[in-house]
């Protein structure tokens, strides 16, 4: 794992890198048939052909790879036959054989490795991979693909290099450390995988170019400013302005300096806010 850079024989090579993929394995390339499934490109539209989600469009051919959240093959080990790579997601996948002849596949934790067993128990050891509810993990473990609800499959720390921290339990709650920062609540009786999610370098990739944004499915982004009166409130003006007034969307609301949370039944549960970055 780690990140490749190219001779600058154009402008965009200059700075382009990518990920060198060294810790996929070679054969297992192609998905696996069974867990895959059609993913219909929408470009942003809706069910009447109108713009829903501006600035979405295009983006490369891709099936969709079926990840197993849940976990809920109690008891049963499973080898991993090996760590493939997901166009639908940040991390790597591993894909995973149990005994009883199915095939799943899960978030691939930093450190696991083709060969590995894993498990999902209660009375499972503390290793990467290995999926406990929280009321068995110790004090200070890092886990990932954390359960908001029992049963419902993990909903928390899923993507590259994240992971949560268990801080302490009390009054049928475990107190998390969320990658934001945040501390919070969650049943003990929830699920959680223990390690932190690989593919830790995906932070440090840089796009290099207009093109490969387009073949992530995203378009130009066209600034306010730049439009005219009648497409955008920040629109005209005699050459480059700022607009003359606060942050807006095309239909006014305004963008900056507003609370975006709504779900205020799960306020109880979080102990303290996420750490908010300092402006100089």
């Amino acid at each position: 794992m780690g990140i490749r850079s190219f001779r600058p024989t154009t402008p965009s090579r200059r700075e382009m890198t990518v990920a060198d993929f060294s810790e996929l394995t070679v054969k297992e390339n192609k998905p696996e048939r069974s867990l895959t499934s059609f993913l219909k490109s929408t470009g942003g539209r809706d069910s009447q052909g109108r713009i829903s989600v501006r600035f979405h469009g295009g983006r490369h051919r891709r099936k969709y790879r079926i990840i197993d959240f849940k976990r809920d093959k109690i008891g049963v080990p499973a080898v991993v036959e090996g760590i493939q790579y997901d166009p639908n997601r940040t991390a790597r996948i591993a894909l995973l054989a149990y005994k009883d002849g199915e095939k799943r596949y899960i978030v691939a934790p930093l450190g696991l490795a083709k060969g590995d067993t894993v498990v999902s128990s209660d009375d499972a050891d503390i290793r990467p991979g290995n999926c406990l509810a929280l009321m068995k993990i110790p004090m200070g473990t890092m886990v990932h693909n954390i359960e908001m609800k029992p049963k419902k499959g993990g909903q928390i720390a899923r993507c590259a290099g994240s992971a949560a921290q268990v801080m302490a339990r009390e009054a049928g709650y475990v107190l998390l450390r969320l990658p934001s920062g945040e501390l919070r609540r969650v049943l003990e009786s929830c699920r959680a995988v223990i390690g932190q999610v690989g593919n830790l370098d995906h932070e440090n990739v840089v796009i290099g170019k207009a093109g490969k944004s387009r073949w992530l499915g995203r378009m130009p982004h066209n600034r306010g400013v730049s439009m005219n009166p009648v497409d955008h409130p920040l629109g005209g003006g005699e050459g480059k302005s700022k607009g003359g007034r606060h942050p807006t969307t095309p239909w006014g609301k305004p963008t900056r300096g507003y609370k975006t949370r709504r779900n205020k039944s799960t306020t109880k549960f979080i102990v303290s806010r996420r750490v908010k970055k300092k402006r100089n």
